[in-house]
C-alpha cells in the first residue's frame, strides 16, 4: 500500500534572497562580526608542525616533478610530472599569503626557510607581498583606487578577462627579467632602481599602484631577498649556455601554469562589483569569496586556506588550517539565509560565468 503525503503551500520553505554587498554599504552585519569573534575562540594559534611539514612536502614533491620533467624519456611523462610540479609549487608558493598575516613570532625561521626553499627560488621572495597585501585588508582602502590587489573585473569589458588570465603566462619571464637583469642595472643606475621598485616590486594587479620605498627592518630583508634573487636569475640565464635551453623552459614552462592557475584563482577571489568607494567589513566580507566543502576541487586551486578567502577578510590572522574549523562552526551557527552564507558559492565556474556574465553589458 502507498501512502500519499501531500504538502500545503504554507508549509513549503520560502526563498531566502541572497544577501549582497550592497545591503551593507553603510552598516555591518554587527551580528555576525561578534559571532565570528566569539565562534573561534580556541582557535588562531599556528602550528609550526602543520606548516613546516606542509611546505616542505610540497616543494620537495614540485623541485622532483621538474626533474623528472626535464630527465623523463617520453612526452607522456613529462607532462604528467610537469603538471604534478605545477600544482606542488602552487601549493608551495601560496605560503607566502600565510607570511602576510602571521605574528613575526608565530613561526620561528619560517619566513627565512620558505624564501630559501621556495621564494627565491621561485623568484618570488616574500617581499613581494609583504606590506603589501595588508593595504588589501585595510578597512578604508579594500576595492578603492589605493588597493594594489583589487582590480573591478566585473564592471570592465569582456576582453579584459581572458587577458587577465592570459598575461600570466609570461610571469616567469617577466621575473627572470626583473631579477636577472633590471635588478643589477639599477644598482647602477639609481632611477631604473627607483622605476623597478615601484612598479616591479610587488604582486599586485592595480597597474596604478606604486610601491613606496622600504623602511627600517623591512629594508633589510628586502635586500638579501632582493640580491639572492637577482642572483639565482642570473645563473638561470647562464644556465642556457652549460645545459641548453630545454631544461630552463621546462621549469619556466612549469611555473607559467602555476601562475596561469592562481591567475584563475585571484578571478573568482572576489566578485570584483564595487566601482572605488570604501566599504564595510561586512560589504568586503560579501564581494570575496568562500567555496567550501563538500567539493575537493577548490582545495587544489585553492590551496593553504584560499577557498576560504571571505572568512580570511573577517579574521585575516587565522591559521589557514583552522580555517575550515572555523567556517564549521560559523555556518552551523548562522545558518542557511545569513549573511554569512552570502559569501559562500559552489565553484570556479559558476563565478567565471557569473563574472563573464557581467561584463557581456559592457561591450565595447
Amino acid at each position: 500500500m502507498t501512502v500519499q503525503q501531500t504538502i500545503s503551500p504554507d508549509a513549503m520553505p520560502v526563498p531566502t534572497v541572497r544577501a549582497s554587498r550592497v545591503q551593507f554599504m553603510a552598516a555591518d552585519d554587527k551580528a555576525m562580526l561578534r559571532a565570528a569573534r566569539d565562534l573561534t575562540k580556541g582557535l588562531g594559534v599556528a602550528k609550526p608542525a602543520i606548516y613546516w611539514t606542509d611546505m616542505l612536502l610540497s616543494a620537495g614533491v614540485g623541485y622532483a616533478g621538474i626533474a623528472a620533467a626535464i630527465m623523463a624519456p617520453g612526452i607522456g611523462l613529462k607532462l604528467v610530472a610537469g603538471l604534478v610540479a605545477s600544482l606542488a609549487l602552487y601549493r608551495a608558493l601560496m605560503f607566502i599569503h600565510e607570511l602576510t598575516h602571521i605574528h613575526r613570532d608565530a613561526l620561528p625561521g619560517f619566513r627565512t626557510g620558505w624564501n630559501l626553499l621556495v621564494g627565491i627560488p621561485m623568484l618570488t621572495p616574500s617581499f613581494m607581498y609583504e606590506g603589501v597585501h595588508t593595504i588589501h585588508h585595510k578597512r578604508t582602502q579594500y576595492g578603492t583606487v589605493e588597493d594594489p590587489e583589487y582590480l573591478p573585473l566585473a564592471l570592465m569589458k569582456p576582453w579584459s578577462l581572458p587577458l587577465f588570465v592570459l598575461v600570466a603566462m609570461l610571469l616567469p619571464v617577466a621575473l627572470i627579467v626583473r631579477f636577472g637583469v633590471l635588478y643589477p642595472l639599477g644598482l647602477v643606475a639609481a632611477p631604473l632602481r627607483t622605476f623597478v621598485w615601484e612598479r616591479f616590486s610587488s604582486l599586485s594587479i592595480n597597474p596604478e599602484f606604486r610601491r613606496k620605498a622600504p623602511e627600517g627592518e623591512f629594508a633589510g630583508r628586502v635586500r638579501w631577498q632582493e640580491a639572492g634573487a637577482s642572483l639565482w636569475a642570473m645563473l638561470l640565464i647562464a644556465s642556457v649556455f652549460v645545459f641548453g635551453w630545454q631544461p630552463l623552459a621546462t621549469g619556466l614552462a612549469i611555473l607559467s601554469v602555476a601562475a596561469v592557475l592562481n591567475q584563475l584563482r585571484t578571478l573568482v577571489a572576489h566578485l570584483w562589483e564595487n566601482e572605488g568607494e570604501a566599504m564595510t567589513v561586512t560589504a568586503q566580507f560579501l564581494d570575496s569569496v568562500n567555496v567550501p566543502p563538500p567539493g575537493l576541487a577548490a582545495e587544489i586551486w585553492a590551496p593553504v586556506g584560499l577557498r576560504y578567502h571571505a572568512l580570511h577578510h573577517l579574521m585575516p590572522s587565522m591559521p589557514y588550517h583552522d580555517l575550515p574549523e572555523a567556517h564549521r562552526r560559523l555556518a552551523r551557527e548562522l545558518g542557511a539565509g545569513s549573511t554569512y552564507e552570502g559569501a559562500n558559492h559552489p565553484g570556479m565556474l559558476t563565478l567565471v560565468g557569473r563574472i563573464a556574465k557581467s561584463t557581456m553589458g559592457r561591450r565595447a
